[in-house]
């Protein structure tokens, strides 16, 4: 919900636009525009916030105090919010109503009818191949800000990671990615060039920092106005934005939907994210180009088509056994998009942020290895358990992950709640994943003829164990405990 204020007379007509700014603490504010009509009691007109402009479809009350419903439309379903506007003395002040509650009025003041508008909608190109970049032929790997940090990422804080990462074993297994997730963007100056906010005062020189320590620095932003946290995107300023991150140094973009729905409809996602892509092709410097839209109008299908390295296949994972497990298992159909450059990416890792045991973590980094998904850490790696540290440096199960042939696994065998998962690799192994998804530990038979094997394999090992395992015959038989995983590397 939104809260905001306006400065104006007691009794005076409200009629105009009004803006209320909050401090983030970097610099810059989250912007809400209130653009009002005043007609005796009744008050019409608009509610720009965030990623939505809201209908003024209900005024009630007055003259010291009204109460407005806002309401919009949002790719078929109705989004409300209510404010109760309080006029006393000189002020008249807006507080959002949550939960039959009003919260805190914020100051703000009349500004220009043009402010705070919608840039003008462009309509999407016409569709073409944007030439492949060359990047990503196996799976990126790295870490993100957003799980762990959220809207307190700094510049501080990435040094720091960078330094960890350089250190701890992580950029030597594969991790070289250092992607700034959202908030750390600016205003644009008066030629339109953006620049950071003040949690991050020279990006150049932040790059410069990362890349001297053998890894690479990646940024957010997306195809709207404004960012999902209401920061400044690069909707209509794609070119200028692609040059001013191969400025910096910048090598990988998340690209994120969020603002975008206020000006296109997913229909238009293929053409839109493709201005971006030429834009990147464009721009002097080879970066990796995360689509994040979350698996809407089947990216899959034209996610290399844009210049997509990986695209973003469901919603945001949480930190929890019930969100990995929905998303991770939910990948089987997607198997024949994935492919060396091109990559399907079921979110970030949360392994280590605390909302699993080690066991779950252990089958989230088995299963998103099998999947061939990106491995984006997004956890606090200067502080890691030990437990923690040895499954995202586990070479055996990255080098699964990493694999050169690029072949996503596949479901091949289900009962209950127990999976057996394979993935072909490039040296004619096999990966064998058998997943328990139940409450209690489970034996899983291995039938090695119904995974289409002709003969049994002549050795297995147990990439977690790290150690062989005895094969005997048609069949292999492992205990799987709840929520576990038992990874296997089969030779034939």
């Amino acid at each position: 919900m939104l809260g905001f204020a306006m400065a104006a007379a007691h009794g005076a007509d409200l009629t105009g636009n009004w803006l209320a700014a909050t401090p983030n603490g970097d610099g810059t504010s989250r912007k809400l525009w209130f653009h009002v009509k005043q007609e005796g009691d009744r008050i019409t007109g608009t509610i720009r916030a965030g990623q939505s402009v809201y209908t003024i479809s209900n005024s009630e009350g007055g003259p010291e105090r009204y109460t407005l419903t806002g309401t919009v439309l949002d790719e078929g379903r109705e989004r409300r919010a209510t404010f109760e506007m309080i006029v006393s003395g000189d002020t008249v002040s807006f507080a959002p109503v949550r939960n039959g509650a009003a919260g805190v009025p914020i100051p703000a003041h009349r500004v220009p009818d043009s402010d705070g508008a919608l840039p003008p909608r462009v309509t999407p190109p016409a569709l073409h191949q944007v030439p492949d970049n060359g990047l990503a032929r196996t799976p990126p790997m790295g870490w993100n800000s957003w799980n762990k940090f959220h809207t307190r990422v700094s510049d501080e804080i990435v040094r720091g990671v960078a330094d960890a990462i350089a250190s701890n074993g992580m950029r030597d297994a594969g991790y070289v990615y250092i992607t700034i997730d959202d908030t750390w963007e600016g205003e644009r100056d008066a030629n339109g060039v953006l620049h950071s906010n003040n949690k991050f005062p020279d990006m150049k020189a932040l790059a410069d920092y990362v890349h001297r320590k053998g890894l690479k620095l990646g940024i957010y932003s997306g195809p709207g106005p404004t960012t999902c946290e209401g920061y400044e995107a690069s909707g209509g300023h794609e070119e200028q934005d692609a040059k001013t991150f191969a400025a910096w140094g910048i090598d990988y973009l998340k690209y994120d939907w969020c603002g975008a729905r206020m000006l296109h409809r997913e229909a238009e996602e293929q053409a839109v994210y493709q201005i971006m892509g030429d834009a990147l092709a464009a721009s002097g410097r080879k970066i990796v180009f995360s689509l994040c839209q979350y698996g809407r109008d089947e990216v899959w299908k034209w996610g290399p088509k844009v210049g997509g390295n990986l695209w973003r296949t469901t919603g945001d994972i949480s930190d929890r056994w019930e969100s990995m497990d929905r998303i991770g298992f939910s990948q089987n159909d997607l198997a024949p998009y994935a492919g060396p450059g091109h990559w399907n990416d079921p979110d970030m890792l949360e392994v280590g942020n605390g909302g699993m045991t080690d066991t779950e973590y252990r089958t989230h980094f088995s299963l998103w290895s099998m999947l061939a998904a990106p491995l984006i850490a997004g956890n606090d790696v200067r502080e890691m358990t030990p437990a923690i540290r040895e499954i995202l440096l586990n070479r055996d199960v990255i080098a699964i992950d990493q694999d050169k042939l690029g072949k996503q696994a596949a479901r091949a065998w289900k009962s209950g709640e127990q999976e057996i998962w394979t993935r072909p690799l490039a040296n004619g192994d096999t990966a064998v994943a058998l997943f328990n998804r139940g409450k209690d530990a489970a034996s899983i038979t291995v039938h090695w003829s119904e995974l289409g094997m002709n003969k049994p394999p002549s050795r297995a090992r147990d990439l977690w164990l790290h150690q062989e395992v005895k094969l005997a015959g048609a069949r292999y038989t492992s205990e799987v405990p709840s929520h576990g995983v038992v990874l296997l590397r089969v030779r034939h």
